[in-house]
């Protein structure tokens, strides 16, 4: 055996040795069904697992099989899914199953030529599902993975995607041709527990004879912190009741959100009060006056690129608007569990229904 088999033998080993006895138990795990993985996968990207096991124990039991997925009304598929934030994803899931229900039959396509044409189907979910489900020889490339790479072969700078093929040419040596779905696993669970990106845990890796960064003692700049720009934007929205219920409406079905459900209102231009930014806003969009306003929450909330402020005040109209009933709804507090909405706008959802007396005020003051 030559020094580089050697090298490999010695760094898969290592690595199968220690996911075998420190790997978490998760519900997507040890299973062979295609579908839970891939739903799995999808929902792990940009979201940690402490965050999505409780999304993805609720999305089984809505959608159990692939093909309930592919039946499913779009509202009801990005409800299952709010609060997991882009929204693309689902909006994704829910269109390659249907493909997958009407060319094949309803079965996950084993080729990567295939599976990677279908909605959602980037590099990573390809490799993942053909590795994961199929053991397939595709080494996945997440966030995780990325610095675990990084941290071995000694490569600074930002984690950044555009430097993955080179990675994984580092990587090429050590992959497994076998067991290809486990040794993908445990690099993804050595990132998410050992080789965290604060604070790894090196004198525990299996892999530190093999990490250049911990022989130059950079494992702690290794990758450099990624710049985020936040756009901070306020917005004003109206809580406008009639006869118990509440008016929403609909987002356009492309951009930023796209067909998640809202209260009326809009952004906070520069130079105007709160009271006169709610005024403009629900002029333009329900081509009415606001009678009288009554502050009632400020929620904050990220989204990828925007940090937004919204403040919610209850409406009283001087004249009820004429709305279209495709792009407007009157719904109860309770039936707005039926609905998608914005994490900023489920919060107020939620403080509503904690508060209890906001439907059954006398009206808004000024």
């Amino acid at each position: 055996m030559t020094d580089k088999k050697a090298d490999t033998a010695a760094f898969q080993k290592k690595l199968f040795r220690w996911y075998e006895r420190h790997h978490r138990t998760l519900p997507w795990r040890d299973c062979a069904d295609p579908y839970k993985i891939w739903i799995s996968e999808v929902m792990l990207q940009q979201t940690t697992v402490q965050s999505v096991l409780p999304y993805y124990a609720n999305w089984i039991k809505t959608f159990p099989r692939l093909k309930d997925l592919s039946q499913a009304p779009l509202q009801k598929v990005l409800k299952a899914w709010q609060g997991l934030g882009y929204y693309q994803r689902a909006k994704n899931l829910h269109k390659a199953s249907r493909i997958i229900m009407e060319k094949f039959k309803g079965q996950i396509p084993q080729e990567y030529e295939e599976l990677k044409k279908l909605p959602g189907f980037g590099p990573y979910i390809t490799a993942a599902v053909l590795s994961l489900a199929f053991d397939q020889p595709f080494p996945v490339m997440d966030a995780n993975v990325r610095r675990v790479l990084m941290r071995l072969k000694g490569a600074r700078g930002e984690a950044d995607p555009k430097n993955d093929k080179k990675l994984l040419g580092f990587l090429s040596p050590y992959f497994s041709q076998k067991k290809t779905g486990v040794f993908n696993q445990a690099m993804m669970e050595l990132g998410a527990l050992v080789c965290r990106p604060k604070n790894p845990s090196c004198l525990l890796c299996p892999l530190n004879d093999f990490c250049q960064a911990f022989k130059d003692g950079k494992q702690e700049v290794i990758p450099l912190p990624k710049k985020r720009n936040y756009r901070r934007i306020e917005a004003v929205v109206a809580i406008i009741r009639k006869n118990g219920k509440l008016l929403i409406q609909k987002r356009p079905s492309e951009g930023l959100l796209a067909d998640l459900w809202e209260f009326p209102g809009g952004k906070r231009k520069s130079g105007e009060t709160l009271e006169e930014a709610l005024h403009r806003e629900i002029m333009e969009e329900l081509h009415t006056e606001v009678q009288a306003e009554k502050f009632l929450i400020q929620v904050q909330h990220a989204y990828t690129q925007f940090q937004v402020t919204l403040y919610a005040y209850e409406c009283r109209l001087k004249n009820m608007p004429r709305l279209n009933k495709n792009n407007y709804r009157w719904v109860t507090l309770k039936g707005m569990r039926h609905y998608p909405f914005p994490s900023g706008s489920a919060k107020i959802i939620k403080h509503m229904e904690q508060s209890g007396n906001i439907l059954e005020g006398k009206g808004a003051k000024r």
